[in-house]
C-alpha cells in the first residue's frame, strides 16, 4: 500500500492551508504490495482478534500507547481496555504483526471455508462484437489466444458473441457447438427467452486446463455477420441506409443474468472482457452518435460540454446490475469511429473494470495488453476505509469506487490490481487546526479488506498428490497502514515539503471532476486560476513582489519559484495539462472517446506514471550504452544545446527512441538488444500496466511528428494559430499578468 501527501508537512491551521494555495490530501495505492519507499507489509494472521478503537473505530496500531491492561488510540486518545487474550499476546511483541509495524496485512477467517474451494475459482467471459470486420476478428482471436495462456489451471471460460443475436458457445464436447438468440430491435425490449434456457451455464463455462485447444478452434470458427443478415435482421432504414446490428446492451444484461445464477456457488467474481468495434446501435441500449455530427458551435452551444456527459442511464444502471451478479467488466473498444464512451464507461469503471481504446488494428497492444492484464494478481470485493485524527477529515474522494450508501468515508471497490490509485483531499475539522506545542501528531489510518483468489499450487503442501481437479481457494485480508505526519511551523516548511507529482494528481482529479459537470473550458480556468493563486500566494509569503517606480503594472513577479526547488516544476506541469487531449478544446481536432480514455486512465494512475503521462520524461544518450543527460525540457532548444545523437522519450503509454539528424552514422541503428537503453526501455516496459507504443525515429530520414509533437514548449509548434497553443515562454508572461492583475 503506497501512501504519498501532497506535503509530507501538513499545514497548520485552516489559514496556512488557504494561503500556501495548495491542494491537501493523498494518494492511495491500495493493492500496491510495497509501500512508496519500497517496505512490504508485515504479514500475519488473526486479523479478526485485532483491538478496535471504541471511540473511532480505529485499528489498534505501533503508534498507540500501551499499558498493562489498557492502550491509547493513536487518533483520538480515546483510553481502551484490553481483552485478557489480547495482554496475552501483547506480551510476546515480537509475534504480532501489529507489534512489530506501523503496515500490516493480516489473514481474516472466511466463512463457510469448507465450501469455498468450488466458490473461488476464476470465471472468464469473452464477448465478441461481429458487427465488425476480420481485421478486428483476427486481433481479438490473438489477443484470446494470449489471454488464454495467462490463464492458471481451474479457470473457467466462455465464450459468447453479439450482433443482431447473441451467440454461445459450448466448447466441451468434440466440436465447439454454438447456440444462437435473436435480440429484439426495440429499444426497451429484453429477450424473450433466459440463456439458461438456450444453453445451460456449465456447459457454456469450459475448464481451461482441458478445453485451451477447443476454445481456439472456436475462435476460429468467428466470421463477421454479412451485411444482409444485419440489413434483414434489422430492417431497412430511411433511404435504404442500414440501420443498426450491434446489440451490445441487451447481451450484457443477458450475461450478467446469466452468470449472476452461480455467483457464490461456481464463482466469487466473473470477468467479461467485452470486445467492441463501434457503437452499440441495435436494441435496448442503444446510442443515437448524430450528436457527435452537430454543429454546436453554428447553435452557440460548447460540444465540449455537450459531448462529455452520457446520453442515457442505461449503463450506468447495468453497472449496478454486474455488481449484483459478481461480474466486473473490462470494455476494450477497436475503432476510430465515434462510439460514445462516455455513456459506455460507467459499465467498466463502475463494476471495478477498465476501459481500454485503441483507434485501429494495425498496432494495436491488445494482445499484449490482456496477457499483462491477466498475469497480475487482484484484490476483489475490497473496502476502503480511511481515518484521521481528530482535528481534520477526508474532504472528496477521487478514484473508480462507488461510496458505502451508509457509512462515511468508506469505499467498495469491486475489483482493483496492485496499480490503481485512490485520492483523498483534507479538511480542518475545527478552526483551530494542529496545536503548536502538541504531543499528538496528525495522523492517517487507511484499512483495506480485500478477497485474494489462491491458486491451488500455492496451497498445497509439498509431496502431497491430489488426485481431483486442482482447486483454488478464497483468502479474506485485511492490510492496515498508520501514518504519522508532522504540521509545518511556517509557510516555507510547508512549501519544501511539497511532492509536485502528487499535487498533479489532485489537480487532475479535480479538473476530470470540473470538466464533466461544467465543460472543458471551465477546467482549463480552473486549473489556469489556481497557478495564478499559488504563485501570487507564494511571492506574498515570500515577501518577493518588487514593484518597479512604484506602479504595479511593472512589478517583477517570481513565477519560476526560484526560493523553493519543490515548486519549480508545477508551471511546467499545469502547462503540459492544458496542452493535454484530456483538456485541449474539441475544435482542436480532440476525438470525445479519446478523452473519455484518457479521463479514465488518468483518474487510475498513480502519481509517478501519470506525470510521464502529462509531462513526459525526455532523456538523451552519447551512445546506446551511456546516458549523457537524465532529463530536458520538452523543446527544440533542449535538444540543440545537448548536442546528444540519441533521445529517449517516455510519455507513459508512448516510448521513442530518436536519432537526431546530426548523429554520427556509426552509432548502431535501431539500439542492440544488449545495449542500456534497450534494457531500460524493457524494463519500463515490464512495469507499465499498460503497453506502451514503442517507436524508433531517424531525424533527417523518417518522419519525425510522432516525436515533434511532445516537445510542447515550443511557441505554437502545429502552427494552427488557437489561443490555446502557446509556448510555455508566453504561457509564463501570461500568468505573469494574470498574478499582478489578482494581486491588484
Amino acid at each position: 500500500m503506497a501512501v504519498r501527501a501532497t506535503m509530507s508537512r501538513f499545514p497548520m491551521d485552516p489559514d496556512a492551508q488557504e494561503g500556501s494555495g495548495l491542494p491537501w490530501g493523498v494518494t492511495v495505492t491500495p493493492f500496491a504490495t510495497k509501500d512508496e519507499n519500497g517496505n512490504s507489509p508485515v504479514y500475519g494472521s488473526d486479523g479478526h482478534l485485532l483491538p478496535r478503537c471504541e471511540n473511532c473505530w480505529a485499528y489498534f496500531n505501533t503508534y498507540c500507547e500501551l499499558e498493562q491492561w489498557a492502550w491509547n488510540c493513536s487518533l483520538c486518545g480515546t483510553l481502551n481496555g484490553l481483552t485478557s487474550e489480547a495482554i496475552t499476546r501483547y506480551s510476546q511483541p515480537q509475534s504480532c504483526a501489529e507489534m512489530m509495524s506501523s503496515f500490516i496485512d493480516l489473514e481474516l477467517p472466511v466463512e463457510g471455508s469448507e465450501g469455498e474451494a468450488m466458490q473461488a475459482r476464476p470465471v472468464y467471459v469473452a464477448a465478441i462484437d461481429l458487427s465488425s470486420s476480420e481485421e478486428f476478428l483476427e486481433l481479438i482471436k490473438s489477443s484470446l489466444l494470449a489471454a488464454l495462456e495467462a490463464l492458471g489451471p481451474g479457470a473457467l471460460f466462455g465464450l459468447a458473441t453479439f450482433s443482431h443475436k447473441i451467440g454461445l458457445y459450448d466448447v466441451q464436447g468434440p466440436v465447439p457447438v454454438v447456440k444462437n438468440v435473436f435480440v429484439p430491435a426495440d429499444s426497451d425490449a429484453s429477450l424473450p427467452i433466459e440463456l439458461e434456457d438456450v444453453m445451460p451455464l456449465l456447459s457454456f463455462l469450459a475448464p481451461v486446463e482441458t478445453c485451451k485447444d477447443r476454445i481456439a478452434s472456436a475462435l476460429e470458427t468467428l466470421k463477421p455477420t454479412t451485411s444482409w443478415e444485419r440489413t434483414s435482421a434489422a430492417g431497412q432504414g430511411l433511404d435504404g441506409i442500414l440501420l443498426g446490428g450491434r446489440g451490445f446492451g441487451v447481451a450484457m444484461e443477458a450475461l450478467f443474468n446469466y452468470l449472476g445464477s452461480e455467483y457464490g456457488s461456481t464463482f466469487a467474481l466473473a470477468r467479461v472482457f467485452a470486445f467492441l468495434s463501434g457503437p452499440p446501435d441495435y436494441g435496448a441500449g442503444q446510442l443515437d452518435t448524430r450528436r457527435y455530427g452537430e454543429q454546436y458551435a453554428s447553435k452557440g452551444e460548447d460540444a465540449d460540454r455537450a459531448l462529455l456527459p452520457e446520453q442515457t442511464p442505461f449503463y450506468k444502471d447495468l453497472a449496478a446490475v454486474a455488481v449484483q451478479a459478481g461480474v466486473c467488466v473490462d470494455i476494450f473498444a477497436v475503432t476510430n469511429e465515434y462510439t460514445d464512451l462516455a455513456s459506455l464507461k460507467f459499465l467498466s469503471i463502475e463494476s471495478g473494470g477498465s476501459l481500454f481504446l485503441y483507434s485501429n488494428t494495425d498496432d494495436s497492444t491488445l494482445p499484449q495488453d490482456m496477457y499483462r492484464m491477466l498475469s497480475r494478481p487482484y484484490a476483489f470485493g475490497c473496502i476502503l476505509r480511511l481515518r484521521t485524527s481528530s482535528e481534520f477529515r477526508p474532504g472528496n474522494s477521487y478514484g473508480h469506487f462507488f461510496p458505502d450508501p451508509q457509512y462515511e468515508n468508506v469505499q467498495h471497490i469491486i475489483c482493483c490490481d496492485s496499480y490503481v490509485t485512490y485520492a483523498y483531499d483534507f479538511d480542518f475539522a475545527n478552526t483551530t487546526g494542529f496545536s503548536r506545542h502538541t504531543s499528538e501528531p496528525p495522523m492517517l489510518q487507511i484499512a483495506f479488506q480485500y478477497t485474494v483468489v489462491v491458486p491451488p499450487d500455492e496451497l498445497s503442501t509439498p509431496g502431497s498428490v491430489s488426485a481431483s481437479r486442482p482447486k483454488h481457494c478464497l483468502k479474506r485480508r485485511l492490510r492496515i497502514r498508520t501514518l504519522q505526519y508532522l504540521s509545518a511551523q511556517n509557510s516555507s516548511e510547508l512549501y519544501d515539503s511539497v511532492d509536485p507529482e502528487v499535487v498533479l494528481s489532485v489537480l487532475v482529479h479535480k479538473v476530470i471532476l470540473a470538466s464533466l459537470e461544467q465543460g472543458v473550458r471551465e477546467g482549463r480556468m480552473l486549473l489556469h486560476d489556481w497557478l495564478v493563486i499559488l504563485i501570487a500566494q507564494y511571492n506574498d509569503a515570500y515577501k518577493l513582489l518588487q514593484y518597479r517606480n512604484g506602479s504595479s503594472t511593472t512589478a517583477h513577479v517570481d513565477v519560476a519559484f526560484s526560493q523553493c526547488p519543490q515548486l519549480q516544476h508545477l508551471p511546467r506541469l499545469v502547462f503540459a495539462l492544458l496542452r493535454n487531449p484530456l483538456l485541449r478544446f474539441h475544435e482542436e481536432g480532440v476525438h470525445p472517446d479519446y478523452r473519455i480514455y484518457l479521463q479514465c486512465l488518468f483518474s487510475a494512475l498513480e502519481p509517478s506514471s501519470l506525470h510521464r503521462a502529462v509531462y513526459p520524461v525526455l532523456t538523451s544518450y552519447s551512445t546506446p550504452d551511456k546516458q549523457a543527460y537524465p532529463r530536458h525540457s520538452l523543446s527544440r532548444a533542449a535538444l540543440i544545446t545537448s548536442g546528444s545523437p540519441i533521445f529517449f522519450l517516455d510519455a507513459f503509454t508512448t516510448l521513442i527512441v530518436f536519432y537526431s539528424s546530426t548523429a554520427d552514422p556509426i552509432l548502431p541503428y535501431p539500439p542492440p538488444h544488449d545495449c542500456l537503453l534497450r534494457t531500460t526501455i524493457n524494463k519500463l516496459k515490464q512495469e507499465r500496466s499498460i503497453t506502451p507504443k514503442l517507436l524508433f525515429i531517424r531525424g533527417g530520414q523518417d518522419d519525425a511528428t510522432a516525436f515533434e509533437n511532445y516537445l510542447i514548449e515550443e511557441q505554437d509548434v502545429e502552427g494552427s494559430g488557437l489561443t490555446s497553443v502557446m509556448g510555455f515562454v508566453s504561457f509564463l508572461e501570461d500568468i505573469t499578468r494574470s498574478v499582478l492583475e489578482y494581486m491588484k
